[in-house]
């Protein structure tokens, strides 16, 4: 654990070790814990749904349009948000974005009209593309390249608490509270969150490029970005899993009513189920990376062996629409997101470990970009097929040979995974 904890040190000198390390793993769950809000705050209009359009007469074409604009304003948002998370540092992107994202959050609960719930939706798609590259740059900082990925694994499996609970409890905080004051409520959360924040980090200095007198990134580099073979490798390979993973997130609660008639009241438990997969793949995935790792693997064999694993589960996915058997079909989902997860955790790891730090914020939004373009024009695509009467099985397809797809991609460009520390 001294490895680990070696890059989070003490500004002043002052504080003791033990209480260094404590704050470590305090930062750790935080991270976790903004996950969770991450995903309740993105997911709410879905499980509502059912209840919004019914107050303010939306159709499934709206509600793709909705969705695609979320997705469009994050994809352009990421163009510029890796670049201020590597300006901020760790002990600043994270706060920063969770605070943004809240009261984007609640800006939902006073909308009245179409274009305030888009100019709302923009705000929140936005906002939050500051949480993945906070996210993926903390974990870097804190942890080394030994326990990386299961710090990534528990880290996106505990964040799915999130995809977990939203579906159990927001169906009847809205019933007692009203969809609108229902939003609110789940932004402000995100307040409170960044109160903990700023107490827990107080005296601490992070070796990243913002503390350390590393060069900062500017806006430069773009050239070296994209002149990068691994860039492209770790884009293409989100282009074709996040894509996935954005069509669940907001068609899911709509296949299981469509598809199985169930209602608003009942939707919660099958969407518990689907969304545990998402846990506890990416706890299975962090953690075999690291055993392996541990074994003497070599690290391009074991990201690649786990990407593999995860991208294979995935194909079971059309399964779901012909189980005729709701629990069935939500198992098979849960198999489904257990793979994604496990995808995920794979990137997130390989974005650390084989990118310098100065790059690592950026490089993780401009790959969550091009993701966000893909789950932008798929959750459009949805609401077309589904209002043409296609049903969910041209989708569920495109989401079986997705992933490996991905893997392949990953490999045309990145053959080998060289750690950025070696590579220097």
């Amino acid at each position: 654990m001294a490895e680990a904890a070696a890059e989070v040190s003490d500004e002043v000198g002052a504080t003791p070790k033990a209480l260094v390390e404590r704050r470590r793993w305090w930062l750790l769950g935080l991270v976790m814990a903004a996950g969770i809000l991450n995903l309740i705050d993105r997911q709410v209009i879905s499980v509502l749904k059912p209840l919004i359009e019914n107050d303010l007469h939306w159709t499934d074409i709206d509600y793709g349009r909705l969705a695609s604009l979320f997705q469009l304003s994050a994809a352009i948002a990421y163009l510029g948000v890796g670049w201020i998370i590597d300006r901020l540092g760790v002990k600043w992107a994270s706060p920063v974005g969770v605070l943004a994202w809240s009261l984007s959050a609640m800006a939902h609960g006073w909308a009245m009209t179409m274009g305030q719930f888009s100019a709302a939706r923009i705000a929140l798609g936005a906002t939050e593309s500051m949480g993945t590259p906070a996210f993926v740059k903390t974990v870097g900082a804190v942890f080394s390249a030994r326990v990386r990925s299961l710090a990534f694994g528990f880290s996106n499996g505990v964040s799915s608490i999130g995809a977990i609970v939203t579906p159990l409890f927001l169906p009847v905080l809205a019933v007692t509270l009203g969809w609108r004051d229902t939003f609110i409520f789940v932004g402000a959360l995100g307040l409170v969150w960044v109160l903990v924040w700023l107490v827990v980090s107080r005296g601490l200095s992070f070796a990243d490029n913002a503390a350390s007198g590393a060069p900062l990134p500017t806006l430069g580099g773009l050239k070296t970005l994209l002149g990068d073979r691994r860039t492209w490798g770790i884009a293409g390979a989100k282009v074709l899993s996040d894509q996935i993973w954005w069509l669940l997130l907001f068609w899911a609660p709509d296949f299981f009513h469509r598809v199985y008639a169930v209602d608003l009241r009942h939707l919660g438990p099958p969407l518990a189920v689907a969304y545990t997969g998402s846990a506890l793949g990416s706890i299975v995935a962090g953690w075999a990376g690291t055993r392996l790792l541990a074994s003497g693997y070599s690290l391009n064999a074991v990201r690649k062996s786990v990407m593999l694993v995860s991208a294979l589960l995935v194909t079971t996915i059309p399964l779901a629409l012909l189980a005729h058997n709701l629990w069935l079909a939500a198992a098979l989902l849960a198999v489904t997101m257990a793979g994604h997860q496990g995808f995920s955790v794979s990137i997130f790891s390989i974005i650390a470990d084989i990118t310098p730090k100065s790059r690592v914020g950026t490089v993780t939004s401009f790959g969550a970009f091009c993701g966000n373009l893909a789950g932008m024009g798929i959750v459009y695509l949805a609401g077309q097929i589904l209002t043409a009467g296609l049903g969910y099985m041209p989708l569920l397809a495109i989401a079986a040979v997705s992933y490996l797809l991905g893997l392949a991609w990953l490999q045309l460009w990145v053959p080998r995974l060289t750690p950025a520390a070696a590579e220097a």
